[in-house]
């Protein structure tokens, strides 16, 4: 029984052992790597297990680099994979520049990864250019009419300044400001509809693929609409707002003249009131007169003489104004 229970515990420890053994030496990746003609040392994976790094992440990729007559070593893939790197794809970047007859040093193409850019997307780009279409610009020309325009930029990756280099917004804010710059300047919007290659050729020539990670190749005008009479709509406001500026002056002009009016009216009122008071106060300065001998009888007399007189005037005055109004009604 003592040597059943012994045998049982020996190989229960013989499985254990064999289970730790083989999780940090990757045997089928080692004869995989051997396979391939790649040289790793058996030493080299259990170290990658004690730094915790997948050796799978990093052997198969170098058999890739390997088969593709690349000069990668293993040191390289496993820095890159510790500083957060994605070695497949580096690797599969280095291939394809290959192929393409592009020069792209390890280096390089770590640091690219590494800056946060798709290193196998921008190779795959300096092979085949990519097409960049802009929204649509509204730009207006000196008549006043709005241009809306839409452009197609062809670009292709340029390796050495995608590290640092601007975007693609930056490729598309860029074209969109030489555009409204060359619509702007265009005397009438009919000569940008007549020669939109106008357009392509200004903006091309601005080298507005300067501090990019781009070059542009070509800019083609994909469509040219005719938007709004800019100019016409700023001078309709104009002309309203003039208009509500002469309102305002001539409401202004009307309340001083009412004011002035209204204090005419008030001093007449007052003047009135004051020749009533005086009027009332002439039979007492008449009598204070005659009681003071400083007015005869007939100075009196001469007075009212002198009163009828006028009376009389003035009602002649206004019956011949009446006479004048009838024969002027009846035609005479």
């Amino acid at each position: 029984m003592d040597m059943l229970l012994g045998s049982t515990f020996l190989l229960f420890m013989a499985i254990i052992f064999i289970g730790v053994f083989l999780h940090f030496v990757p045997i089928g990746l080692w004869i995989s790597a051997l396979a391939a003609d790649v040289h790793v040392g058996i030493f080299t994976l259990i170290g990658m297990r004690m730094r915790r790094v997948p050796p799978s992440k990093i052997v198969m990729p170098l058999i890739k680099a390997n088969k593709a007559g690349l000069d990668v070593n293993v040191n390289q893939l496993e820095a890159h994979y510790l500083a957060g790197g994605n070695v497949d794809k580096v690797v599969d970047a280095l291939i394809a520049a290959q192929r393409a007859q592009i020069v792209l040093p390890f280096e390089r193409s770590a640091a690219i990864d590494l800056a946060g850019r798709d290193v196998l997307e921008a190779v795959q780009m300096s092979v085949n250019p990519k097409v960049i279409e802009t929204p649509l610009v509204g730009a207006i020309a000196k008549n006043g009419i709005e241009v809306k325009v839409k452009a197609r930029v062809t670009v292709r990756a340029n390796i050495d300044r995608l590290v640092g280099g601007a975007g693609e917004p930056t490729i598309i804010a860029r074209v969109g400001e030489g555009i409204v710059s060359t619509v702007g300047s265009a005397k009438s919007h009919t000569s940008v509809i007549e020669s939109p290659e106008e357009i392509s050729n200004t903006v091309l020539s601005k080298g507005l693929d300067a501090g990019t990670a781009f070059e542009i190749l070509s800019i083609d005008i994909a469509d040219v609409d005719i938007g709004r009479n800019i100019g016409a709509q700023l001078q309709t406001d104009q002309a309203e707002a003039d208009k509500r500026i002469a309102q305002a002056k001539a409401e202004e002009r009307r309340a001083m003249a009412i004011a002035r009016e209204q204090e005419m009216k008030a001093y007449t009122q007052e003047m009135e009131a004051k020749v009533v008071e005086a009027q009332a106060e002439l039979p007492h300065a008449m009598a204070e007169a005659f009681k003071n001998g400083k007015l005869g009888v007939m100075d009196y007399y001469n007075m009212m003489n002198v009163q009828a007189d006028t009376e009389m005037r003035k009602t002649i005055s206004q019956s011949g104004n009446a006479q004048k109004s009838v024969n002027t009604v009846s035609g005479k």
